[in-house]
């Protein structure tokens, strides 16, 4: 080995070279153990890459489930499992999905006739109308659902349903039309995200009929609340204002 000095070019005899033109100081196995330490740190490596995502995203089940994103629409566990039933699988999500449309019915087709009653704006008094007409049709098909399906139903409102549509019948005048268009607007705005998981996910006949129809009354009841412009939400009325209106065969 040749190194070069100050003055020139210095040879080294054959297997004497310096300490410090050796790895490790030429030590037997040096250069073994580096290379145990790189693959360490490449295993190392690896592991905290696998490890990463499950702490980050701890909804990921094991088999490739999604992840339940942060504020995924919440829906209760009845606890009796799955069941089988002729129109396939029934789970707890489906259960709950049809409890949930029934309750649904149960307070806001009160505060849709009061809508129309007493709402002071025409707008107002539309939204009334479309909800009376929505949730009676789609109280029907849960009722048949859960006929079909054995699933007990609910008779009356969650008692924080109850005060809301408590609030919604003491309100007079301007301060009716906001209460009734906002607290509406917002129980739909939840259960809008309910009826796309259980449509998405569902392998129920039946479940999946029932949402499909539930996702077309709820975006039509969000549309004619917003075009109150007393929900909180900037409405999407047609150009100048005016209200967008919905024909008689959408709410069929």
């Amino acid at each position: 080995m040749r190194v070069r000095a100050a003055h020139g070019v210095r040879r080294w005899p054959a297997g004497s070279l310096p300490r410090w033109a050796v790895p490790d100081g030429g030590r037997p196995g040096a250069g073994r153990a580096l290379g145990t330490w790189l693959v360490v740190a490449a295993l190392a490596a690896t592991l905290v890459a696998l490890i990463v995502p499950v702490a980050l995203f701890p909804g990921r089940a094991a088999g490739g489930a999604r992840p339940v994103a942060a504020g995924a629409p919440v829906w209760d566990d009845d606890g009796a499992g799955v069941r089988d039933t002729p129109y396939g699988e029934l789970t707890a999500l489906d259960r709950d999905f049809v409890r949930k449309v029934r309750l649904a019915g149960l307070w806001e087709q009160p505060a849709g006739r009061l809508a129309q009653e007493r709402g002071t704006t025409e707008s107002v008094r539309t939204a009334g109308e479309h909800l009376v007409g929505g949730h009676t049709e789609l109280d029907r098909r849960s009722v048949e659902a859960a006929r079909v399906l054995d699933v007990p139903l609910p008779d009356r409102p969650t008692a924080q349903q109850q005060g809301w549509l408590d609030r919604i019948g003491a309100a007079q005048g301007s301060a009716f039309d906001r209460t009734f268009a906002e607290l509406v607007r917002a129980a739909h705005g939840k259960v809008f995200g309910l009826v796309a998981l259980v449509r998405d996910r569902t392998g129920n006949a039946v479940v999946r009929d029932l949402a499909t129809r539930a996702n077309t009354v709820v975006l039509d009841h969000i549309s004619v609340l917003e075009d109150t412009g007393r929900s909180g939400v900037p409405h999407t009325g047609a150009p100048g204002g005016a209200p967008a209106r919905h024909s008689d065969e959408e709410m069929k």
